[in-house]
């Protein structure tokens, strides 16, 4: 996996393409936060579209995780342990993610994440094709990522920090939940308009 670890210490600058696309999920994902109370909208769904197809396997619920040295996942646990009211949690998680958190796009790791529940048949998919297309059309806006995938371990910083995020809203998450990170090769990808 040192692709996917190298990929975490990438600088923002590194592709026009990648700074982009960080951009516009910062923004797209604090409007999401504070007009659809946190719910994901198509901008944070993409579309899976498998190597040797041209019909999408489905969609995804990605997760857009801050890069380690910006990391925030202990104080999501700690807003998620505080108390045992959802609706309290939610909130709160609300609050803090529709204020700052999306912020500074240069703070946040290129690779995408997304759950799913174990023993999924699509994650198991997905991780034995190894690399996917990820479609993202919304807001007058299309990205199409050509990614690795990688199926991370309990350990991993991003598979934590998806964790954190996702029990903020769903605290029931099995513990055995499969997280898929999607790294794009940001030459091989594309967007219309090019906003290269």
């Amino acid at each position: 996996m040192s692709s996917l670890a190298a990929t975490l210490g990438t600088s923002f600058d590194s592709h026009p393409l990648r700074r982009a696309f960080l951009k516009w999920q910062c923004r797209v994902r604090q409007l999401a936060m504070r007009d659809m109370q946190g719910r994901p909208n198509e901008a944070a769904m993409p579309d899976v579209i498998l190597p040797g197809q041209t019909e999408p396997l489905g969609t995804v619920i990605t997760i857009l995780n801050k890069q380690p040295a910006h990391s925030v996942t202990p104080e999501m646990l700690h807003m998620a342990r505080r108390t045992r009211d959802r609706l309290y949690v939610r909130s709160q998680a609300i609050q803090f993610l529709s204020a700052t958190y999306y912020q500074k796009a240069a703070e946040f790791s290129d690779i995408l994440t997304a759950t799913f529940p174990p023993g999924s048949p699509g994650a198991a998919q997905i991780r034995e094709a190894g690399r996917c297309r990820l479609v993202f059309d919304a807001y007058a806006q299309r990205f199409d990522l050509d990614c690795k995938v990688w199926q991370l371990a309990e350990h991993n910083s991003l598979h934590e920090a998806t964790m954190a995020h996702n029990r903020l809203f769903n605290p029931d998450l099995p513990a055995e939940t499969v997280v898929l990170g999607f790294e794009p090769e940001w030459a091989a990808s594309a967007s219309d308009p090019n906003l290269t």
